[in-house]
């Protein structure tokens, strides 16, 4: 049962993400367009324009937090933390992991918990993580990564659109 405050004190509610009941399938759009790509048939800007309006799942994985030993010796957690993932690389640099759907992200870890985000909100979290990378999809079937200038564009919610021939950010009106 769901008791309700007492009078005068604060409700407290969690935000709609917007992604109610999203069954974790890849939106048929996002899956054309990373297919298109793998086989050549789209370019990385034309991939990423349909990219930055998706819902991406980042995956939270539980970190021991205390641990105490027992009477043989054997450690215990004492409590545990939730935490997104941070991926190196070969490099020395690191990327948020995200999935544009359930079924790639059991096939990277099937312990990790799913958590629905914008692909805006996604970008910001990983350049807020010190990232320099978001790695979409780092189990395919497509691994999509948006680095640099446009993970900034990205994670400060600027759309990329096409100008004839090109591509172009555009900032968003300020209000």
């Amino acid at each position: 049962m769901i008791t309700p405050p007492a009078p005068g004190e604060p409700r407290r509610l969690i935000p709609d993400s917007g992604f109610g009941g999203d069954d974790g399938s890849v939106a048929p759009g996002v899956a054309a367009a990373l297919a298109a790509f793998d086989h050549g048939e789209a370019t990385y800007a034309e991939t990423l324009a349909v990219l930055q309006g998706a819902r991406l799942l980042v995956p939270v994985v539980a970190v021991a937090g205390d641990v105490e030993l027992d009477e043989q010796g054997l450690a215990h957690d004492k409590s545990s933390d939730m935490a997104t993932v941070l991926l190196t690389g070969r490099d020395g640099r690191t990327a948020l992991l995200a999935f544009t759907g359930i079924e790639s992200l059991r096939a990277w870890d099937p312990q990790a918990r799913p958590v629905p985000v914008g692909t805006a909100l996604a970008a910001r979290s990983a350049t807020q993580d010190g990232a320099e990378a978001l790695v979409i999809d780092v189990a395919g079937p497509t691994r999509f990564v948006v680095e640099g200038d446009d993970l900034a564009a990205v994670a400060a919610g600027w759309s990329l659109v096409r100008v004839g021939e090109r591509t172009a950010w555009i900032r968003p009106a300020t209000e």
